[in-house]
């Protein structure tokens, strides 16, 4: 029983472990990593880092495959227009 436990948590932790897609006037912008940054890199487009896909790499990171997906791939998420984050690098700014 608790194989089966550990199972189903370890395949929900890998089901939720990638960067999020997301769709901004219109467009789907898809998460980019190391090995894809230059195919899906968007230069008007702002992102972050995908905490899960950190997460999911540290956790995983004796199975090789799972962390070289999830940093290759999926590491950095989109979350808006630069033009909307530009005056948000001061702090305590409110926009």
């Amino acid at each position: 029983m608790k194989k089966i436990i550990l199972f189903l948590a370890v395949s929900a932790l890998l089901f939720t472990s990638c960067a999020d897609k997301k769709t901004i006037n219109g467009v789907t912008y898809r998460p980019y990593g190391f090995l894809n940054e230059s195919t899906c890199k968007n230069d008007s487009i702002q992102y972050e880092i995908s905490g899960w896909a950190v997460v999911s790499s540290v956790i995983f990171c004796e199975m090789i495959v799972p962390p070289i997906y999830s940093v290759g791939f999926n590491l950095w998420q989109p979350i808006g227009l630069k033009k909307d984050y530009v005056n948000c690098k001061a702090k305590g700014v409110i926009k």
